[in-house]
């Protein structure tokens, strides 16, 4: 009886880890790009086509499964209710992916359900179960991967995962090749099976995004590459590499460029890992597999000067997940050791998420969303344009037709980049004439001949300021929301001829 109830533990830790995140919608910390999709989703309801504005076909969205997930979403729930239920069903299945991870490493039923809740209330966990992006459900499939394909040894994980892994994100090559390489290694054989799901996901995706986009990779991957792509030397690569190092490898972000917690925690990790594979149990196929895809996959990205928040989540916490086991297996010492490492980062690290979650949430929902709320109020003709960046509360809730600085959304800006990367900005407005501008910068500032052109063809319509929403009835918000205002401010502007 107490075996049967032992092997529960982790279900429990799953339903409750779930339920206390639950805490973090309060928050109303959704992240913007999570916006872009459902505009996606919602553009496919509306008009039958995975886009943007209307008619016009992009690959807006960086995922594709997870746009369709999306629109059924708001097929099931309607527009107005289905963020919740999406936002659960994130959390759900990250949490369930925590499940799959923790029979992969852990023996012990009461060690699973402590794993389980400790990495679920990591911040990275806490980004992936409530931002609204689709890496809840990449961590799913992937783990499932893990535990079923690789585990297990069933056939159709094989086949069908890799697909649907690389239908959620294409970059998610990293993980299956590395998985595949460390597979080698260790059994010295191939997996055909495996092989034909990978080639099978590179297919279905590259067949997708050419016969329906006309494009073989997303046109997210392409703007951003045309827009951010410098030339640099090594030198200032490296540089690069090191400042950025401290704020992306690890959890907590720092001022400067020298953050010493990364450094830390990056050697206890190293630690933990070398001291765990040294025991040559079989676990070590997976603690291999886990540990080397995190370290690729932070090198390649903060190397390629990827510098958004979400590309590191999955690897932050996989990194991490040596120095639980270690903790959760000592013999000797372990409730210390458990105490030690709840009071000297879990508990740390959750109070930082929470105060970033609420200071977040206050500038992305209380301030960024009422701009689009305004401008839907004030604006009737949902077919005139806006020009902005970035493109999500504001297009999402405004309901206008949107070109956005990088180009995710709208792909003729993109030739005005290649004709003229230092003057695009103007150039779009002159050529496209959007009825509105929302921009961070004052745009009538300098006796140039841009400022001039601004004057002439548009008026200031409503200026936005972080500061007139750093305030609360609650004090213990308000004390927050000044500690870390969170925004930009912004000046819209409207075309007059």
């Amino acid at each position: 009886m107490s075996e049967t109830k032992n092997s529960r533990f982790p279900i429990y830790a799953v339903i409750f880890t779930v339920a206390f995140k639950l805490l973090f919608l309060l928050t109303h910390y959704i992240q913007e790009d999570a916006f872009i999709t459902w505009r996606v989703a919602q553009n496919l309801l509306d008009y039958g086509v995975i886009g943007f504005n209307g008619e016009t076909k992009i690959s807006a969205s960086t995922t594709h499964l997870y746009v369709f997930v999306s629109y059924f979403f708001n097929l099931i729930f309607g527009k107005e209710h289905f963020i919740v239920p999406i936002l659960l069903f994130n959390s759900i299945l990250f949490t369930i992916g925590t499940l799959f991870l923790s029979h992969l490493v852990l023996k012990k039923g009461w060690q699973k359900a402590v794993f389980i809740f400790l990495i679920g209330i990591l911040p990275p966990a806490i980004k992936i179960s409530i931002l609204g992006m689709e890496y809840g459900i990449l961590f799913f499939l992937e783990m499932a991967l893990l535990y079923y394909g690789f585990n297990k040894g069933k056939k159709w994980a094989f086949i069908f995962l890799p697909a649907l892994i690389m239908f959620t994100r294409i970059d998610t090559v990293i993980f299956l090749g590395i998985a595949f390489l460390v597979d080698l290694f260790w059994n010295k054989k191939i997996r055909w099976s495996y092989v034909f799901g990978g080639v099978l996901g590179v297919s279905v995706t590259m067949a997708f995004n050419w016969l329906y986009f006309g494009e073989l990779v997303n046109n997210t991957i392409t703007a951003k590459k045309l827009l951010y792509e410098q030339a640099f030397t090594f030198q200032q690569s490296l540089h690069y590499f090191l400042v950025s190092f401290g704020n992306f490898w690890g959890m907590l972000k720092v001022p400067g460029e020298f953050n010493p917690v990364t450094i830390i925690v990056l050697i206890f990790e190293l630690l933990c890992f070398i001291y765990l594979v040294r025991q040559r149990q079989s676990r070590n196929y997976f603690l291999w597999i886990i540990f080397v895809f995190g370290w690729t996959k932070q090198i390649i990205f903060i190397s390629q000067k990827s510098l958004f928040d979400w590309y590191y989540w999955v690897p932050q916490l996989l990194l991490f997940v040596p120095v639980v086991i270690f903790v959760l297996e000592q013999k000797e010492k372990r409730k210390l050791w458990l105490s030690l490492l709840i009071i000297f980062y879990i508990l740390p690290m959750f109070a930082f998420q929470t105060i970033h979650s609420i200071a977040t949430g206050n500038g992305e929902w209380n301030y960024r969303r009422t701009i689009g709320i305004f401008l839907n109020q004030y604006e009737k003709d949902k077919n005139q344009w806006i020009l902005l960046e970035p493109a999500g509360y504001v297009p999402y809730f405004s309901g206008l037709k949107t070109i956005d600085e990088v180009g995710l959304v709208d792909k003729q800006i993109q030739a005005e980049i290649k004709k003229d990367k230092a003057n695009y900005w103007i150039n779009t407005v002159k050529t496209r004439k959007p009825k509105y501008l929302l921009s961070y910068k004052n745009l009538y500032e300098g006796n140039t001949a841009d400022a001039f052109y601004y004057q002439t063809h548009y008026r200031l319509l409503k200026e936005f300021r972080v500061k007139d929403h750093l305030k609360s009835d609650n004090k213990i918000l308000e004390k927050i929301y000044k500690l870390k205002p969170s925004g930009t401010d912004y000046n819209l502007y409207i075309r007059i001829d």
